[in-house]
């Protein structure tokens, strides 16, 4: 019931700022034009299904690469930290003693 009514909210006041936002003639105007190019790029889409799945195969690679290139170069940082902290570690060790 909670939940409902949470969302229910929150869709209502999306709904109101979303009119209120469009009393101004600039807002207005570019949501009338992000409209059109969205209807434009949509009926592309459909009228060419096979490059349109195929532009997706190539973003999709290519964010697979890039994430994948992220997620070394992290790792990577991870394991300099690492190293330094067991030279820390082992040095801190060694005054001890």
């Amino acid at each position: 019931m909670g939940r409902n009514r949470l969302l229910a909210s929150i869709a209502i006041g999306a709904a109101i700022g979303g009119l209120t936002a469009l009393c101004d003639r600039d807002t207005r105007y570019y949501t009338k034009n992000k409209f059109a190019t969205l209807q434009q790029k949509t009926s592309y889409c459909i009228q060419h299904p096979s490059e349109t799945v195929h532009n997706a195969k190539i973003a999709f690679d290519r964010f697979n690469k890039s994430f994948t290139y992220q997620i070394e170069n992290a790792t990577n940082a991870l394991e300099q930290v690492e190293n330094t902290l067991d030279k820390v570690t082992k040095k801190t060790k060694q005054i001890e003693q």
